[in-house]
């Protein structure tokens, strides 16, 4: 076989879910493209890299100091979304269900993997919610203007970690509510993967975490 073509399908293969024969297709449909379609997508490839940033509000990807979502007027800053990968935040636009905002937490934990709390933008989340916050006047606990986070958050043992230790960092906040999306997303199964339908009606029947009140 070609060397070009080898050393092309063994970087295709590098790519998440791509195994050698899906690389091999895409290459040859490489091959078969216009040089200025090829060249356009070499292009956009490295414009992505290099200029791609993440929001300073949410860590969503961004073109701009502050992603399209946090900078629409039209968006409810008063609920939060919380989320693990950009994807999920590109899987519930989609279904049209929510309006408010988002914050993407760049993973779970996972002390198998090593992934602690603080490599989670666990913090920013946190920052973001006080700093949208007043002290009030019941022994100065904190009184959430931000009404609503929403914890969709994968049904894995690492997700189930990573939400019962948000829910532990958010007590302090009297009068903020704490759902999690309802169940229809079996246990294990992870937002990005799950179909449209079936995330609409798990955002649409989220379900308020007892004992935050």
């Amino acid at each position: 076989m070609s060397k070009l073509l080898d050393d092309v399908v063994r970087e295709l293969s590098h790519l998440p879910g791509v195994g050698r024969r899906t690389a091999l297709r895409l290459a040859m449909h490489i091959l078969r493209s216009s040089e200025d379609d090829v060249a356009q997508m070499i292009r956009s490839i490295g414009d992505f890299r290099t200029g791609i940033r993440y929001c300073a509000r949410c860590n969503s990807l961004s073109d701009n100091e502050f992603c399209d979502i946090c900078s629409d007027p039209t968006r409810d800053p008063t609920t939060i979304c919380v989320v693990e990968q950009v994807g999920d935040v590109l899987s519930i636009e989609k279904t049209g269900q929510f309006r408010g905002l988002y914050h993407v937490l760049g993973g779970v934990i996972s002390p198998m993997a090593g992934i602690a709390p603080s490599d989670l933008k666990i913090d920013l989340l946190i920052d973001n919610i006080s700093g949208a916050n007043h002290l009030g006047s019941d022994n100065n606990a904190p009184v959430a203007k931000i009404r609503e986070v929403i914890l969709a958050i994968s049904t894995t043992v690492e997700g189930e970690t990573t939400l019962f230790y948000i829910l532990n960092r958010l007590r302090a906040y009297k009068g903020l509510k704490i759902t999690t999306i309802a169940r229809g997303i079996g246990f294990g199964d992870e937002i990005e993967y799950a179909d449209e339908l079936t995330i609409s009606h798990a955002i649409a029947n989220r379900r308020e975490i007892s004992g935050m009140k």
